[in-house]
């Protein structure tokens, strides 16, 4: 049982000056994984989103002499690799590793997402003859699989072979063949280990790229560090990297980076989200004998979506599961804050966020003139839209209205309108949507109407 309260990994690795791949990648991606993150510095290099215009490689004493300071005083569980640059200081790593014994991750970094080479043709037999021998997964893309095994790999079952031979024929524990460099409408990557394969897929992403070979590998020995097995270690990674790349960041004229802290962004906003709306559902209900004249026969709801970009469906807006209703004399909410809980509110927010970002939050009532007319007096912005001239085209699809809606009052006012009204139309009962920045402020709106 491991006795340090914190998991502690190290990453013996290049730096990246544009903070998108090398040791920045990996400690962000320690960091978002709950993995205390330290350093065995390799090379220094100049670097950004396009190209790497100098390299200066630290000595190889230096560097293990970094890994040994860290394990004699925290201990290390679990090590990756990244740039290893020259044959001294791969020989320098290998001996760490036998030294402390943490079990190692190699990514075999061979050439710079801009294309230039990260290690020397002299150091790839060093690679493979000293350090992958010593890894428990090693973690090459299409090409360094290639270099290392001789095989050419464009499909699952040449990723196979190379992940096979890296094992049987190398000496590592387990070995990943990736699957990036492949094409195709999913991502696959190759695991071989203890004589079976695992092929870990995921939907093609597009996105930011700088970085994901150190990203997936990182994660790998953050999950190995907190006592993972090597196949739940590689799913997370897969899952993570995905991530990382779906939400890039969108930095530089070249290849921009991934993002790690996406990991722990997309679930912290959640959480902001979802008690934003408890906040705007308690103020409501706690005025609901001066709202509960404008309630309308469809209950009321408040949503509120992420952010950009992680707002892409109604399941990335929360709202009141079952709505607000009428109760006696007030007002009940039928069930929990949820994501997913609205459908046509949260179709309108969705909509309007790509006509401006700010517009996240929505709030409905039914119509009432005197409603638009005070919304008009406080200096409101009011949009009527005629639900009379709704293209048949669009009503024939399911949930377009809430979208043409939403388009229509950003044209009628020429921005984003504080409310939106219709009166209604065959079928359809009319109704007001505040609409604002988060739920609370949109429910701080509605009374001000209301009052």
């Amino acid at each position: 049982m491991r006795s340090r309260p914190v998991p502690v990994a190290i990453t013996i690795a290049g730096s990246d000056s544009g903070g998108g791949a090398g040791i920045q990648a990996d400690l962000k991606t320690f960091a978002a994984l709950g993995v205390h993150g330290t350093v065995a510095l390799t090379s220094v290099t100049a670097q950004n989103t396009y190209q790497v215009t100098m390299v200066h490689d630290l000595p190889p004493e230096m560097v293990y002499e970094q890994v040994r300071v860290v394990a004699e005083d925290m201990g290390i569980d679990a090590g990756k690799t990244g740039m290893l640059s020259n044959a001294g200081i791969i020989a320098a790593v290998a001996k760490a590793v036998r030294d402390f014994g943490f079990p190692l991750v190699v990514d075999p970094v061979m050439v710079a997402k801009s294309g230039a080479p990260l290690l020397r043709e002299d150091a790839v037999e060093a690679l493979a003859r000293e350090l992958v021998p010593l890894a428990k997964v090693v973690t090459p893309n299409a090409p360094e699989a290639e270099r290392l095994t001789g095989v050419k790999v464009v499909d699952v079952e040449t990723a196979k072979l190379a992940a096979k031979k890296l094992v049987e024929e190398l000496g590592c524990e387990a070995a990943v063949v990736k699957g990036g460099h492949l094409g195709g409408a999913t991502s696959l990557d190759v695991l071989y280990w203890k004589g079976e394969y695992r092929v870990f897929e995921a939907p093609r992403v597009e996105g930011c790229t700088h970085g994901t070979g150190c990203a997936f590998s990182a994660a790998i020995a953050a999950e190995l560090a907190k006592g993972a097995s090597i196949p739940e270690a590689v799913r997370v990674a897969k899952e993570f990297v995905t991530r990382a790349i779906k939400y890039g960041l969108r930095v530089g004229r070249g290849h921009c980076p991934v993002n790690p802290t996406a990991w722990l962004e997309v679930n912290a906003q959640r959480y902001a989200v979802l008690k934003r709306v408890e906040e705007a559902v308690e103020l409501l209900l706690a005025h609901a004998r001066e709202i509960l004249p404008y309630a309308p026969e469809v209950g009321i709801n408040v949503v509120m979506a992420l952010p950009p970009p992680y707002a892409e469906s109604a399941s990335d807006v929360a709202g009141v599961r079952g709505r607000i209703v009428k109760f006696g004399d007030g007002l009940k909410a039928v069930g929990p804050v949820a994501f997913g809980a609205s459908s046509h509110l949260a179709r309108l927010v969705l909509e309007a966020m790509k006509l401006d970002p700010r517009a996240r939050a929505a709030v409905n009532v039914a119509y009432r003139p005197e409603l638009v007319e005070r919304a008009e007096e406080v200096g409101f912005k009011v949009a009527f839209v005629d639900r009379a001239l709704e293209p048949e085209s669009v009503k024939r699809v399911e949930g377009a209205s809430m979208g043409w809606i939403a388009r229509e009052a950003f044209k009628a006012v020429g921005g984003a309108p504080d409310v939106i009204y219709d009166r209604g139309d065959v079928g359809k009962e009319a109704m007001i949507r505040v609409l604002a920045t988060d739920a609370v402020e949109a429910v701080e709106k509605l009374l001000k109407l209301v009052r």
